[in-house]
């Protein structure tokens, strides 16, 4: 009387058995899918190579990556543009969104302003009003209040006329070891003060293309070890004595010329404190006997061993600069002109001033950047 019952319960027990290990095997398929974990990316690395024969070669095959940045801190539009160390010249590469621009090109991108840029200008008193007045009525009008002028005299007439930063040293006018180093020192100081991301020593006869600077700097992080200049030799040099452990020893480094301008990151400026800071800067070259910009090679590469980023975007009176082909001038980070023996050796551009009138053709160069500035011909300076 009761087994029909008992059979139909033995029924449900095996058939809730049955349907929970259906469930049980569908569960996987139900479980809603794991997005992958987003990692960060590795941060692109610059490669400096020894600065041997080879290294040499692979240094001057490389490209210089920089964006198109605006001197307002604007973001990029338009294009990205290489500069080939090689020549001097500059390739653009057409991009047709910011994202693309992020996606083709490396991620250590610093973001720049002329505010993060400690632009020091190295002078003598007596060169206040040949070469100085110069640079204030062209490039340094355009980045004024990130500029500043170190010399061995005090000008008030001049700082209160045009509104420049002019720091008196102190230092010797003489054009010796001890004087140069002597104003290196103090620069190097005021820039640690500033708290700003770059350094860069710019000498009287240096015109500085101010987007240019952005660019490249631009290419790189301020708390990476980076060195950027032009050497003036086509190989090291040698300090004369360097103690170690084993004795003393010569050491062979590289070092930017300062005649054509160099710049230093923060992170790596810092690492030269022992060495710079505090008067350090003059002791360290009196131990080496060597002049200020050479001293600055002398910490970075030979104790810091860090490496000169080679670069054929400075331009010293050293040079001849004639050759620099003119359709690539304002694509340069700094120019230069020849002094009283060679008067002549200037950038081959023409246009809207004479050569008597502009005998280092700073001023036609700044017309051609700037040409809403109230001193410049209205016509175009020159024709490519």
């Amino acid at each position: 009387m009761h087994m029909p019952s008992l059979g139909v319960s033995k029924f449900c027990f095996l058939f809730s058995l049955a349907f929970c290990g259906f469930l049980l095997l569908l569960l996987p398929t139900l479980k809603p899918l794991s997005r992958p974990l987003d990692l960060p990316q590795p941060q692109a690395q610059v490669k400096h190579g020894r600065n041997n024969a080879s290294s040499k070669d692979e240094a001057e095959a490389s490209l210089e990556l920089g964006r198109a940045v605006r001197i307002d801190g604007g973001q990029i539009k338009g294009s990205v543009q290489t500069a080939d160390t090689r020549n001097g010249q500059q390739k653009d590469i057409n991009i047709n969104s910011d994202t693309e621009s992020l996606n083709s090109a490396p991620k250590f991108w610093d973001t720049l302003e002329l505010k993060d840029i400690f632009i020091a200008v190295k002078t003598t008193r007596k060169y206040h009003k040949s070469r100085l007045e110069l640079l204030i009525s062209t490039w340094i009008s355009q980045a004024k209040e990130h500029t500043y002028i170190f010399t061995d005299g005090d000008d008030k007439e001049l700082e209160k006329r045009t509104g420049v930063n002019i720091i008196n040293t102190n230092c010797s006018a003489a054009h010796t070891r001890q004087a140069l180093c002597c104003k290196m020192s103090v620069e190097y100081d005021k820039f640690i003060e500033s708290q700003k991301k770059w350094f860069c020593h710019m000498d009287d006869d240096n015109y500085v293309i101010l987007s240019s600077l952005l660019r490249l700097l631009s290419s790189y992080h301020h708390s990476q070890d980076v060195y950027l200049g032009r050497p003036s030799l086509d190989h090291p040099i040698e300090a004369a004595e360097r103690v170690k452990s084993s004795g003393l020893v010569s050491e062979k480094f590289w070092f930017a010329t300062g005649g054509a301008g160099f710049c230093i990151s923060r992170g790596l400026a810092l690492k030269m404190s022992p060495w710079a800071s505090l008067g350090n800067f003059i002791s360290t070259a009196e131990k080496i006997r060597l002049p200020d910009d050479c001293t600055i090679g002398y910490i970075i590469e030979a104790l810091l061993e860090v490496h000169l980023i080679h670069t054929h975007l400075f331009h010293s009176h050293l040079e001849n600069l004639q050759k620099l082909p003119t359709n690539t001038v304002l694509e340069q980070v700094t120019l230069s002109y020849g002094g009283y023996e060679n008067r002549r050796n200037v950038v081959s551009v023409v246009g809207g001033f004479s050569w008597i009138e502009d005998p280092t053709r700073y001023k036609t160069v700044h017309c051609q950047l700037y040409p809403e500035t109230d001193w410049c011909p209205k016509e175009k300076l020159y024709k490519n």
